[in-house]
């Protein structure tokens, strides 16, 4: 097997997991879904309300105030950064519990320590 044929099956594997996450939890806007997507370079963070499909707030490793703080945006403090805003945008919006997406990504690694942080900060999930 080739690289490429490797790097599709594991994205569809993924997209599988992610499926059948999706079934099981959605987010209200009492208790919205804290989706991730983990790119190459970026990770992204959202909080769904999927009752009435709107983005309450975002995060990703983009942002200004988390660029500018970090070495590379696609490692594991820009995944704990990226939780820590995420988790003060959530209580700006008055926001305390939420449902854990993780999109099919096994829970380790970046998506581990961005969960642990948004603990931190203050989210119940």
């Amino acid at each position: 097997m080739d690289i490429k044929t490797l790097v599709k099956k594991k994205k569809i594997a993924r997209i599988r997991r992610h499926k059948r996450i999706r079934r099981k939890i959605c987010g209200t806007a009492q208790q919205p879904r804290l989706s991730i997507y983990i790119s190459l370079k970026y990770i992204y963070v959202q909080l769904i309300d999927d009752v009435s499909a709107k983005t309450v707030a975002a995060a990703s490793s983009l942002d200004p105030e988390i660029k500018s703080k970090l070495k590379s945006t696609g490692s594991l403090e820009a995944a704990k950064a990226a939780g820590v805003l995420i988790a003060q945008k959530a209580k700006n919006s008055g926001l305390k519990k939420i449902v854990f997406d993780r999109s099919g990504y096994k829970y380790h690694g970046k998506v581990k320590a961005l969960a642990d942080a948004a603990r931190e900060a203050g989210l119940e999930f």
